[in-house]
């Protein structure tokens, strides 16, 4: 155990109690708690719709499959579309977009706020341009105000994907609301933890009902009677128990994570407030660090981790660093993927690069992060700002 960890529990008797709810029970496959959580969850982030999955990478594959089977022609994404995403993120922000025969197009990302570098976006976005994947890494949210005067009235597709910022906010609004879609994580080291779990939102009906149907096979029994994506369904649950209508997964929680989600959900304004409260004295200490850069928050963080830059100009490599960092107790990784673009992968999907990827590569080289918490993190703090040549 690192002294100062990655990643840490907020579990107590709550979360034991509704495991026991869900054991008492005897139902453990998708049930009423699922429904309850996703119920609780669109709520708290005020959308209309929220459907919960085994991950939040099945979140981005179920929203990125509900675009190829949406109905709706200025939001259906067909094979040999073009898709823009950042060149830093998780790998299954890209591998769905490559799995549905997307192009994905990759742009540089700003050096401050490590998300969409908003000049290289706008010259991205062209006539071929079918949507756009917006990343809020580490916490902090992206510009959408101005996003969205970038894509303007085009007939391109916004969608989110929020796994790193549960509870950011940007202009008094939850992040993964902006967008057609949004996905979410609830793995261990997130900001609520059902273990493995992830949820998507939407305010449409029909992805909603497509959402539905992709989740569980592709079948209609979880279907609303009245749905759009098979009107009216028989009022016989035989005939409807096997009647398959989407090419479909098995992306089904347990219900022990949605009753761990309820019980964390509860928790969330205020496991939030601590990390932003330690996000408030990160900012303050490491201003100015004469061997760090670190990430310019946008909106309300909420500050999944705190990204380090080594700046070039301190004479240190990195591997020293670290090595010191480790030697203090710091557990420490990559931000997130580093340019994703040098990762071999990319020789198997459809792809282009937007210009140079400059400050992808610089974070790549010279960047890394530690973790962030609900709990007083001062000590981590002070030792970190205290580090010099």
């Amino acid at each position: 155990m690192s002294r100062f960890p990655l990643a840490s529990s907020s579990w107590d008797d709550a979360e034991r109690a509704a495991l026991q709810r869900v054991i008492a029970s005897d139902r453990f496959t998708m049930g009423a708690e699922v429904a309850a959580f996703e119920a609780e969850f669109a709520r708290f982030v005020g959308s209309r719709h929220a459907v919960m999955v085994n991950s939040g990478s099945s979140a981005n594959l179920a929203m990125v499959a509900a675009l190829r089977h949406t109905r709706d022609p200025a939001r259906r994404l067909m094979p040999g579309d073009e898709v823009i995403v950042p060149a830093i993120s998780w790998s299954t922000t890209f591998f769905p977009l490559h799995q549905y025969g997307l192009r994905l197009k990759f742009v540089d990302i700003d050096r401050e706020t490590l998300n969409y570098d908003l000049a290289a976006l706008a010259g991205a976005i062209d006539d071929r341009t079918r949507a756009v994947m917006a990343v809020n890494l580490l916490g902090n949210p992206n510009d959408f105000a101005a996003i969205r005067a970038l894509i303007g009235d085009r007939n391109i597709v916004l969608v989110e994907d929020n796994c790193e910022s549960m509870g950011a906010t940007f202009a008094g609004r939850q992040c993964g609301t902006f967008g057609v879609m949004g996905s979410f994580s609830t793995f261990f080291s997130h900001h609520i933890s059902t273990m493995e779990g992830g949820l998507v939102v939407t305010d449409d009906e029909e992805l909603y009902h497509i959402l539905l149907a992709l989740r569980a096979h592709g079948w209609t029994r979880n279907l609303p009677r009245w749905n759009r994506v098979t009107g009216q369904k028989s009022d016989d649950p035989f005939e409807e128990s096997f009647r398959f209508v989407l090419p479909g997964y098995n992306l089904r929680p347990l219900e022990m994570s949605g009753a761990l989600g309820r019980a964390q959900l509860a928790k969330l304004p205020q496991l939030i407030a601590g990390r932003r409260e330690n996000g408030a004295r990160w900012v303050e200490a490491m201003a100015d660090h004469p061997l760090f850069r670190i990430q310019r928050e946008l909106g309300e963080s909420s500050w999944f981790g705190f990204a380090l830059v080594l700046r070039p100009e301190c004479g240190l490599a990195r591997r020293e660093v670290l090595a010191r960092l480790d030697a203090l107790g710091f557990e420490t990784r990559p931000i997130v993927s580093g340019n994703f673009t040098k990762n071999p992968v990319l020789q198997l999907m459809d792809h282009c690069l937007h210009g140079r990827m400059t400050n992808a590569e610089e974070v790549d080289l010279n960047g890394f992060f530690i973790g962030n918490h609900h709990y007083d993190i001062g000590e981590a703090i002070q030792v970190l700002s205290g580090l010099r040549g």
